[in-house]
This record gives structure tokens, sequence and C-alpha cells, in this order.
């Protein structure tokens, strides 16, 4: 078993909507606050800034060094988690310290609005964080102190978490709901037509012509280009042609084979539009004049407005789940469920027949069959492990907020998607889109609404 505590940045604690619960108790519960620890913050010693001292004041509560640096490791550890330390110090610590005023401003906002987190929601998120790191309460307190940090501090950043998530609840769901008549014009948009394309990349060879040119360069120049146009066509490496040809005064462009970046249609010249609007990626276009010179494109690639897609890949599976009591212990129950595991496979049980006569879900009477779900429709520990599987195999004990469970994947298929389930994919859609627009509003709104003093460190 894998204990090591997974790192969550406050941002992303914070911004979970409330989820529903179904029948078969696999969807998150409107109790979970994240799915993951907020690691204990450990700043090397030899970063040389064990002074604290408050770094700004937000209305009038202060922000100390040390909860920036806090903060500061905690993205640290998520980096190098994802893969990508290397990143630029000074920016990054502005970045953190301007996350820690905007929270700081909506937590008090929170308190002013009467909005509160009970001892009661705080230990059920502090069970829904142990569980999903595979841990006891007791366990999870233990392994917090010896990676250096505070259980009373956790409590005090889940309590903070809750708050937060509960303020934008309020504030920033109502901006964001969907219509029925936003959901018919994108789909009226997006059937009328092929889409448009949003962002394109494009490479060129440009052969150069002098304003000064006289009209025999002019011609010689044009032949130039019409060879590098040839080979272009012919299949010959364009980056090659670039250094072979390119007159382009943007060095950058020419150690990148030529390549202009990805952007808005916009953002680049009419002439360039026109003469790539009808080509596919990796096709030619034919010599384009400017008042540049001659210029040879190559469509790198295209990006478009699309529908979501109209067919999805359907799982079908059952399961037996064990809840975690004091009459079970979660070590007991993953023992429980290895033994089934061995006995199905070793052809001495019927894996519906052990989740009709064991588990403790809505499911057995099914035999534990939970129907063909579509992606998104189970948490996530639970979806995660449920994706890994081939048709018949049967997973590790699985421990996910609602107690052990036991998996089999009984089959999959592609299915498309009924006019009302892609009327509910587009709602999705626009939903993500508007709430992350209408979240970034308000957090400026509340952000120029507070008073903000940034101080000098002591010198």
């Amino acid at each position: 078993m894998n204990h090591r505590l997974v790192a969550l940045s406050v941002a992303s604690l914070a911004l979970l909507a409330p989820l529903t619960v179904p029948a078969q108790g696999l969807r998150p519960s409107s109790a979970t606050v994240g799915a993951g620890v907020l690691a204990p913050a450990r700043v090397p010693a030899a970063t040389g800034l064990a002074a604290d001292y408050i770094v700004a004041v937000v209305n009038s509560e202060p922000i100390t060094n040390n909860e920036v640096r806090a903060a500061l490791q905690r993205v640290l550890q998520q980096l190098a988690q994802q893969g990508n330390p290397q990143v630029d110090s000074k920016t990054l610590v502005r970045q953190v310290l301007e996350r820690l005023i905007n929270e700081k401003a909506q937590l008090q906002l929170a308190r002013e609005s009467g909005i509160a987190a009970d001892e009661a929601a705080i230990d059920q998120a502090e069970q829904n964080i142990a569980r999903q790191n595979q841990l006891t309460v007791a366990e999870l307190r233990r392994r917090l102190t010896q990676e250096g940090g505070v259980p009373g501090q956790f409590r005090n950043q889940l309590r903070d978490q809750i708050l937060l998530t509960r303020l934008r609840e309020r504030e920033v769901e109502p901006r964001a709901r969907v219509s029925e008549l936003e959901i018919d014009q994108f789909l009226r948009e997006q059937q009328s037509s092929t889409p448009a394309v949003q962002q394109i990349n494009l490479a060129q060879v440009l052969v150069s012509v002098p304003d000064t040119a006289t009209p025999v360069q002019v011609t010689a120049l044009q032949a130039r280009a019409q060879r590098a146009l040839a080979r272009a066509r012919a299949g010959e490496d364009f980056v090659t042609l670039v250094r072979e040809f390119s007159d382009a005064s943007d060095k950058a462009s020419l150690a990148n084979g030529g390549e202009l970046g990805l952007r808005t249609a916009d953002r680049y010249p009419p002439l360039f539009l026109e003469a790539t609007h009808n080509l596919a990626v990796g096709e030619i276009s034919a010599l384009v004049r400017s008042g540049a010179g001659f210029h040879i494109l190559k469509v790198l690639e295209k990006k478009s407005a699309a529908l979501p897609a109209m067919t999805v890949t359907q799982s079908r599976a059952r399961h037996i789940l064990l809840r975690v009591s004091p009459q079970l212990t979660e070590s007991a129950a993953r023992d429980k469920l290895n033994e089934f595991k061995k006995r199905v496979a070793a052809g001495q049980a019927d894996f519906a027949a052990l989740a009709r006569d064991h588990s403790q879900d809505g499911s057995a009477a099914q035999g534990g069959d939970l129907g063909w779900a579509n992606p998104g429709m189970f948490v996530p520990e639970f979806e995660a492990v449920m994706n890994s599987l081939t048709p018949g195999q049967i997973s590790e004990p699985l421990v996910s907020r609602f107690g052990v469970h036991l998996i089999q994947l009984m089959e999959r298929r592609q299915a498309t998607l009924s006019p009302q389930e892609q009327r509910e994919a587009v709602r999705a859609m626009l939903h993500e889109k508007k709430l992350d627009e209408a979240y970034i509003s308000w957090a400026q709104d509340v952000r120029g609404r507070a008073y903000v003093e940034l101080r000098e460190p002591p010198q």
C-alpha cells in the first residue's frame, strides 16, 4: 500500500463543486472537500528565509513570510510530482502571494456573510481525505506529524477550504447557469456549417523582395521561390527548405523551421488565411505575394471549436463493496476481498453470487452489476481502477470514500450519445466555460474591494 500523502493545491480544493450521491453510492458526496492531502510545508534551511515577518496586510489581517513559504513549498511539491520542477522562483513567489491575498479577502467575505464550517463538517472532510489516502484518521494525523505538519493547522486549512467552497458555490455558481436557448444556439452554430478554425499554426519560407528591386530582380526572386515551392510539394523536408531559401528576419522563426506559432486567425495576415483556408494539415499553399516578398506556407496545425464527442466509451462493471466499521476494519475488508478474488480465480466461487451474499451496496441484488456507465459517472478513484481493467479482469481491493471495493470489468462498448445526452454534454461544456469566466471576474472584484498593503522585508 502506498501511504505517501497526495499534495493538493488550495485553489483546487476550494473550487470543487457540490456533487450528489446516487443510490448505488459510487459518486462523490457533498461532504467531500478534496481528493488529497495538503502536504505540510517543509522548507529547506538552506533558503536562508527562517525569519518571520509580515509581507502583506489584507484589510486588517496580515500574511506572513512563513505563510508564503508554506504555500510555496506546496506548489513546488505539486510541480515536482507533475515532472515540471523548472520554474522562475521570483514569478512563482509573486503568484503564490497574490493567491494568498485573494484567499484572505474571500475568507473575510465568507465570515462577514455568515458562512461557517462546524466541527462535524471538518471531521467528515478529514475522514474523506484519510480514506482516499488509504489511512485511518489517526494514521493520517501521525503521518502529518512525521512530515513536519501540525494536525490542528491541517484542520484549520480544511475549515478555510470549506468556507471558500461554500462562498464560491453561493456567489459564482448562479452566474454560470446555462439556458436552453444557449444550448440551442451553440448546436445551431456547430451544425450550420463546418466549424470555423479558431487557431492555426503555419510555417513559412519567405523569399524577400527589396523595395528597390527592379522588375528583372523580382522575376529572379520569384523563380527562386517557385523552385522552393516545387521542392516542398515534392515532399522535401520543409525545415531544410527554410534554412536554404528563407530570408525571414525573425531568427527564432528560422531556428524553428519557419514555424510562426499557434495563434488565432485574426493574428495572421488576411493573405495567409486566404491561401491556407482550404488546406488540410501538412499541405502547402500556392505562392503568396506580399509587400515583403514571396511566401510559401505549410499548415502545421488547425484547432476548431467542435461539438462534444458524439460517441463515448461505456463500461459495464460489477463490484463488491464492504463498508469499514468498528466491526470491520479496512485491513480486514481488504483481506476478505482478496480471499474472494482468489476463490473466483480458482473457479471455486462466482463473482455475482459473492456480491449478492456479501456486498453492502444497492447493486448487491443484481450481483453487483452497475450497468452501462458513461465516463465521469463514478468517483475518480473507482473509475481510474475500472478503466485500467480488461474485460473479465478483477481488480485489487480498492479503497474509496465509501468503503473497500472489488471490481470486475464485464465489457466495454462504443455508444452514440442520444440527442438529449448531447444536449447535456453541451450544457456541461458551456457551464464549465461560464464558471471559469465568472470565477475570474468575481475574484477580481473581491480583490479590488479589499485594502491591500504590501510590505518590504525588514533590513
